[in-house]
């Protein structure tokens, strides 16, 4: 099977790792929402043994990528990628003690993360982690001039792209019950955002 691989997974798959390592449960299954090429979610499992995960994709070349590490790595607590789009609901799986969502939010319509917190509202139980990752604008801080020409070159390509006000993110999300638990500033100007399931 072909898989991909992407720079900025391998880049930033230990500093996301640190985060989750003790925010995450240490039993349960954990969706990987947008999961591209399957790094990842692979990067996890192994770290992560304890937990179940699920990885999809909506991107039939992305999900042929994710079932080729899994089967490459030989991991039993990786499920077989599948086809999700946030805003299918209800989404195809249940019983779910996590989500991860990592560099889909500002690639992606409005209408995506409008999906993504009221699906993940739904499906979360009492406690259960949204886990956000990726470049923000927020009100109190100056935004990063490579954010900048970033946030330029994605609505150049989609006008339903780009940044999002992290602010706006966060009310959205209370909207469903999901309190924000903290943010942790990341490498190259992006951002971690942990959700709490009321």
């Amino acid at each position: 099977m072909t898989r991909q691989s992407a720079p900025a997974a391998l880049r930033n798959r230990d500093p996301i790792l640190e985060i989750l390592r003790p925010a995450l449960p240490e039993r349960g299954l954990v969706l990987e929402i947008a999961s591209g090429t399957g790094e990842h979610v692979i990067h996890f499992a192994t770290a992560l043994s304890g937990l179940k995960w699920q990885p999809s994709d909506p991107n039939p070349d992305s999900r042929t990528s994710i079932a080729g590490w899994i089967e490459a790595e030989g991991l039993a607590n990786v499920r077989p990628p599948i086809d999700l789009d946030v805003h299918n609901r209800p989404w195809p799986v249940a019983d779910l003690a996590a989500i991860l969502c990592i560099n889909m939010i500002h690639i992606s319509p409005w209408t995506a993360t409008e999906a993504l917190m009221a699906e993940a509202g739904a499906q979360l139980p009492s406690g259960g982690l949204l886990y956000l990752y990726g470049p923000y604008r927020q009100a109190a801080v100056p935004t990063a001039p490579s954010n900048i020409a970033f946030d330029a070159s994605l609505r150049q390509r989609n006008a339903d792209w780009g940044l999002r006000d992290l602010e706006t993110v966060v009310e959205l999300a209370a909207a469903s019950g999901l309190m924000l638990e903290r943010t942790v500033t990341m490498p190259a100007n992006n951002l971690s955002v942990l959700l709490r399931r009321k």
